[in-house]
């Protein structure tokens, strides 16, 4: 799954050109990098975040599985 529908399917981003604007913006990091590639391919076990909250991508759970929330 390409990053920009792993945000729509989080929930993150109701659209795609709101998904591309986050990751253009800088606001998300795959496995601790800013990643700006909307177009990047997760692979199992990448560690998605925005906004403090931390995503791992899974082929079995499309929608990831949450692990931080800082609020």
């Amino acid at each position: 799954m390409k990053l920009d529908q792993f945000l729509k399917w989080l929930g993150l981003a109701d659209t795609g050109g709101q998904a591309k604007l986050l990751i253009l913006s800088g606001d998300v990091m795959v496995n601790g990098l800013i990643e700006t590639r909307r177009g990047r391919k997760l692979i199992e076990g990448d560690k998605v975040s925005l906004a403090k909250n931390e995503y791992i991508f899974s082929n079995n759970e499309p929608q990831g599985r949450k692990l931080v929330n800082s609020d």
